[in-house]
């Protein structure tokens, strides 16, 4: 008798064989050289578009796979267990954060026209939140968009946006009401071709070289009434309600990086020669590599968890923050741990290892720092 579990399991093994064929394919032979200019072609959105990687969990109406959120975050996995972390990152903008919010908040007629578009890589979306003034204090927002008749003038400007120079679509996060703090916040769907609208050069980073990075300006920027996204008023309810998916997305890269992480150090300790023996024969490397094999199992399991609490919508933003801040702080220890049983060749870009390590870092800083993180779960524990 097939369980609704087995089916899941089914599908989710049917779609990683198609995954990692089409990482195999067109994905993993470009890049390097992708890392080395920074940038990955926007045309590659339209050919994971085609091969049905974008949006996968959501219905199937806006032209999607119409498959289950485990997929969605197996594709993520599969990317950073095979060193694709800045395409992941990306891939969780756009597919698991943006999209969401459009399909839970956004009306008939947003769905309509931005989702199918984002189904094919047509339209690259991303969200803007952080300001140069403002990282993980939402209140503190300056970008401003003022009611004007059936537009809002936008004015404003944002860094650190994943996705930014690529992007057709921007959700905005801007201050309707300057004297209200975080319930003065609005969320905007930005159509990027409109007039005021500009970025910058692109942000060179320590890693994820082929992740787009950007800083976004918004200058009188007129935008029609019905970009608004849910209630005016309500962006910061909206953007508590829909975290916790992204925090559960950066678990999901967190544990399938430390994998792929592991899968390197295995390979490379069984070959390397050292005082007449393999590394993985030293008591010290068989120590490590038990310690960091026990803490990413640990890890997979509280996300077993919080995957199935998500599910059931019963995963708390306390959970998420929990989840994060385990899941990503185990990933930067167990990365340092693998670089240094490379011992110097770790330090080359020759060895994957390396670009490992260096993209690892920011995952304990984005979606909320792991000292963000602290704050929500001991709020959760001890109340404000």
């Amino acid at each position: 008798m097939t369980t609704e579990l087995d089916a899941n399991q089914e599908e989710v093994q049917m779609f990683r064989d198609m995954v990692l064929r089409f990482l195999e394919q067109e994905i993993l032979p470009h890049v390097d050289s992708w890392e080395k200019n920074h940038e990955m072609p926007q045309e590659m959105w339209k050919v994971m578009g085609t091969a049905g990687l974008l949006l996968v969990d959501l219905p199937e109406q806006y032209g999607t796979a119409g498959a289950s959120f485990d997929v969605c975050q197996m594709i993520q996995e599969e990317m950073c267990r095979l060193g694709l972390h800045g395409l992941a990152t990306g891939y969780n903008i756009h597919s698991n954060i943006v999209a969401p919010y459009i399909l839970n908040i956004g009306n008939q007629a947003q769905k309509d026209q931005w989702l199918p578009k984002m189904a094919t890589g047509e339209v690259v979306g991303a969200i803007a939140m952080t300001e140069p003034g403002a990282g993980s204090d939402l209140a503190a927002l300056r970008t401003s968009a003022i009611k004007d008749g059936d537009e809002y003038v936008l004015n404003g400007s944002k860094t650190f946006i994943t996705n930014g120079n690529q992007a057709g679509m921007v959700i905005v996060c801007a201050k309707t009401d300057p004297n209200a703090g975080s319930k003065g916040i609005s969320l905007f769907l930005v159509d990027t071709t409109l007039p005021g609208f500009s970025t910058g050069n692109p942000i060179h980073k320590m890693g994820q070289h082929s992740s787009d990075t950007a800083e976004l300006f918004f200058e009188n920027m007129r935008i029609p009434a019905d970009a608004l996204l849910g209630e005016e008023g309500k962006g910061f309810v909206y953007l508590m309600q829909e975290l916790p998916r992204e925090r559960l997305g950066c678990a999901v890269q967190a544990i399938g990086h430390a994998q792929g992480a592991l899968d390197l150090t295995l390979d490379y300790v069984k070959e390397r020669k050292a005082f007449g023996q393999s590394v993985g024969q030293f008591q010290n490397t068989r120590f490590k590599l038990a310690e960091c094999s026990t803490e990413l199992e640990m890890c997979r399991a509280l996300l077993a968890l919080h995957m199935d609490k998500y599910k059931r919508e019963a995963m708390t933003v306390t959970d998420a923050a929990m989840l994060k801040l385990a899941a990503t702080e185990m990933q930067l220890k167990m990365v340092n741990e693998c670089l240094q049983l490379f011992g110097g060749y770790g330090y080359t870009d020759e060895y994957p290892i390396s670009r490992f390590y260096r993209d690892a870092r920011v995952q304990t800083i984005y979606a909320g720092s792991s000292e963000i993180m602290k704050e929500v779960i001991a709020r959760g524990l001890l109340g404000r």
